[in-house]
Order: C-alpha cells, then sequence, then structure tokens
C-alpha cells in the first residue's frame, strides 16, 4: 500500500518540531538576554539552582518548551504534570520524593501546566515544598496570574510573561518546519502569500500555524511534493475562525479594545474588533452590556440618546441571538462611535462616591427634612422649604447639600455634543443656587 512521504503515524509536527536548545526558540528573545530572568539558560554552565517560575503567556508562545528546556539543563529530577489530569495525592508523592531526593543533594524541578486548573486548596499544597525550596516548581498558564494563581503562591514564584510570536517569529517556525529532518526536510516550499497568511491566521500562536502547515500538506495527494500557495492555505483553515477562550485573558483583551476603540470613534477598529468576537461565537448579550456601560460612561450628557441606542440593542439582541444580532450590535457600535464624547457622568458619580467614602457626609439642610409626621416636623427646626414650582425662574436660591459639601462641583459639563445646551442650563441655575452656598 503506498504511503505519503510525510509519515502519517508519526507525532503531529509541532510535536516533532518542539525546539531542543534555546537557540532553537522562535520569540521571547528579550528573556534570554543577558541580565533577563532566562538568561541562565544560555550560560556556559547549568544553574546550581532553579528558582520557581510561573510563566504566563497565550497559547503557543513557547510555556512548556521553555519549561522543557530549563529542566533539562537544571541538575536533578524534571517531573512534568499536568493540572488537568493530576491530583493532590500526586502532587503529595512528588513532593514527598522531592525532599528525600534533595536529603542525598538531588534537587527536583517539577513543570506544572495549567496550573490555573488547580483549585485554591490544590495549590496551597504546592506553597511549602516552594517556600522550603524542597522542588523548583514551573509553572505555565494561559490565565492572569493575579486570579488564576493564589497570592501567596504568587509571592514566592517569579513570574515570567511571554508575549505572542510576531508575524517574523512565525515565518522563522515556517522555515524550520520546511528544513528540518523533522519536518519535511526541503521537499515543501510555500509561497510569501501563504506564510503571510498562516501568521495571520495563527495570531501568535506557533501550534497552530504549524498545525495549518500541517493540515494543508496533509490534503495533497500520496508522494507529492511542490509548493503550497495561500489557496491551498485557505482551503486548509476552513472557516478561519479565530482562536478566542470566552473565560480567558484574551476575552477581556478583546473586549477592551472594542470599547476603547469606540471611546476613540474609531468605527472600523470597534467594527473589527466585533466582529472578531462574533465570528469566535461571543455571547452577543456580553457585548450588549459592554456597549451600555460605553453608552453611559463614554458618552453620557454629549448624547443622551447613545443610552436609549444601547438599550434596544441589547433588547434586540435578546430577542435574536446570532447571527443576525451582528447587524444590531453593529449598529449600536456605529451609533456610539460617531456619537460626541463626554465622561462628565462617570466623574460627577465617582467623586460624589469619593467624598461619601471620604466621611463627607452632613446632616440634612433641616428645610428638606421630611415634614410628613408631627415628630418629624419637629426635628426639621428652623427654615421653611421653598418649592421651585412656585418660582417663575422654576429655581429658587435655597441650600440643598450639606454643610461639609457645600460648593462641591461633582457634575462639569463638557462643550461637546448635546452637553454643549445642558452646560448653558448648569450654568443658569448655578448663577441662581451658587449666592446662598457663598454666604
Amino acid at each position: 500500500m503506498s504511503t505519503s512521504l510525510f509519515e502519517v503515524d508519526r507525532a503531529p509536527l509541532a510535536a516533532r518540531l518542539r525546539p531542543r536548545r534555546p537557540a532553537d526558540l522562535a520569540g521571547q528573545a528579550a528573556l534570554l538576554a543577558p541580565g533577563a530572568p532566562l538568561a541562565f539558560l544560555t550560560a556556559a554552565t547549568p544553574p546550581p539552582m532553579v528558582p520557581s517560575l510561573v510563566l504566563w503567556g497565550p497559547p503557543g508562545s513557547g510555556k512548556t518548551t521553555l519549561a522543557r528546556l530549563i529542566g533539562e539543563r537544571a541538575a536533578g529530577e524534571f517531573i512534568v504534570l499536568s493540572a488537568v489530569e493530576t491530583g493532590v495525592s500526586r502532587v503529595r508523592e512528588v513532593i514527598d520524593a522531592a525532599r528525600r531526593d534533595l536529603s542525598i543533594g538531588r534537587p527536583t524541578v517539577v513543570f506544572l501546566d495549567e496550573i490555573h486548573r488547580f483549585s485554591r486548596a490544590q495549590q496551597d499544597v504546592l506553597l511549602p515544598a516552594v517556600e522550603n525550596g524542597w522542588l523548583a516548581l514551573i509553572a505555565a498558564t494561559t490565565e492572569n496570574p493575579s486570579v488564576s494563581v493564589i497570592a501567596p503562591l504568587l509571592s514566592r514564584t517569579l513570574l515570567i510573561v511571554l508575549e505572542p510570536l510576531s508575524d517574523d517569529d512565525i515565518a522563522t517556525v515556517l522555515e524550520r518546519a520546511l528544513a528540518s529532518p523533522e519536518g519535511y526536510a526541503g521537499a515543501v516550499h510555500l509561497t510569501p502569500a501563504a506564510v503571510a497568511l498562516i501568521a495571520r491566521f495563527a495570531g501568535g500562536d506557533a501550534r497552530r500555524a504549524l498545525n495549518l502547515l500541517e493540515a494543508a500538506v496533509s490534503a495533497q495527494p500520496l508522494q507529492w511534493r511542490g509548493t503550497l500557495d495561500e489557496a491551498d492555505i485557505a482551503r486548509a483553515q476552513q472557516h478561519g475562525a479565530p482562536a478566542h477562550d470566552r473565560a480567558g485573558d484574551g476575552h477581556y483583551d478583546l473586549a477592551s479594545a472594542l470599547i476603547k476603540s469606540v471611546r476613540g470613534s474609531d468605527v472600523d477598529a470597534a467594527l473589527h474588533y466585533l466582529a472578531r468576537m462574533a465570528q469566535a461565537g461571543e455571547d452577543p448579550r456580553f457585548l450588549a452590556r459592554r456597549l451600555l456601560i460605553s453608552a453611559a460612561e463614554d458618552i453620557g450628557m454629549a448624547d443622551p440618546a447613545a443610552l436609549a441606542l444601547a438599550v434596544a440593542g441589547a433588547q434586540a439582541v435578546a430577542l435574536i441571538g446570532w447571527p443576525e444580532a451582528r447587524i444590531v450590535l453593529a449598529e449600536v457600535v456605529i451609533g456610539l462611535c460617531l456619537a460626541p464624547k463626554s465622561n462628565s457622568v462617570l466623574i460627577a458619580i465617582d467623586e460624589a462616591l469619593a467624598d461619601i467614602r471620604a466621611g463627607r457626609l452632613g446632616p440634612v439642610p433641616g428645610h428638606l427634612r421630611d415634614r410628613s409626621l408631627a415628630a418629624s416636623r419637629a426635628r426639621a427646626g428652623d427654615g421653611e422649604y421653598v418649592s421651585p414650582h412656585d418660582s417663575p425662574a422654576g429655581v429658587v436660591a435655597q441650600v440643598h447639600a450639606p454643610a461639609v459639601v457645600a460648593g462641591r462641583r461633582y457634575y462639569r459639563p463638557s462643550d461637546r455634543g448635546a452637553e454643549q445646551g445642558y452646560r448653558r442650563v448648569w450654568e443658569e441655575i448655578r448663577a441662581v443656587l451658587d449666592p446662598p452656598m457663598r454666604g
């Protein structure tokens, strides 16, 4: 039976090409530079002791590769665990063995992948071992360690942040795959456009790039040797859905980018981020909620109709869902982008809250107190409340705020959009209200 030039029963391309030396690592050069946290990986002699580390970065950025390079370079035992399939009993066994080995001068390095899968109680088990130096822990996570790793453990480890690979880094990974004996040994080539497309689809993930290359090669006839072009890569990619973890950091990064693009009035950038999240199957109600907040926070009184638009959009999304929700959300995004911006409402309420938290409370002025009951009338004391409805201007000169915050100006309207008109009204009202507050 005929077989492909590239053996289908071998390990995946990404596994075969995992770097065996620091020099083979694509990206993360800053971490290996002299004086950097991982510079010991390129030192002439291995370090006498490996520090405990937390490696934080997106998928395919090299966390596992770095951990293995560190473990292989360190003296002693190197143990690999995954939080997905490892329980507390196994962790305790490893710790006990590490203590025994350390007593005879043999250190242990433990690589724990996906530490964010461990509960707080499970992570607590690691604390004594790390604190007492019974082992060196290298923990990897794709989620923010400030949330996914307990604070006591994080304070006892060195946090290493890995960045997504650049397009140039992805190109380097692909070149190595095409030339290496563990890859295609020169039998396959990529056009520059194909390389660029793979890098675009990979989104900084080396594993994703290699998987896509392997899929494109596997789609060719048996014994095929040749060049893959942009069309070959596009067919292998199928729908081109971007990698997106709805519970991870990428989820919040994209949401943040969407809202900041709306705040910056950049319609096209905002639509780009909306489309990415829509294509990845993001919950449309989540997006509608974020846009509701943006309407109040970033636009506010500059265009009060923006909040009504966002509310209508949220209601429509709740009724229809994907795929039609994309149209509704796009309308809201465009409307919010083009609206004038003012954060005066946000500043006003936050400054008022800051005064409350600072203890600036003070009694309610007597003429504003409730007078519905006899006891209330007695407590109200001197001073009569004057209704603004009895004034031709609809505003009367009387004190409303407690004395401790008299004269405070929480709301300071901008001169943008509709708020310019509200500012004129505000100034007229303040002209009537301010004199007794200055007296």
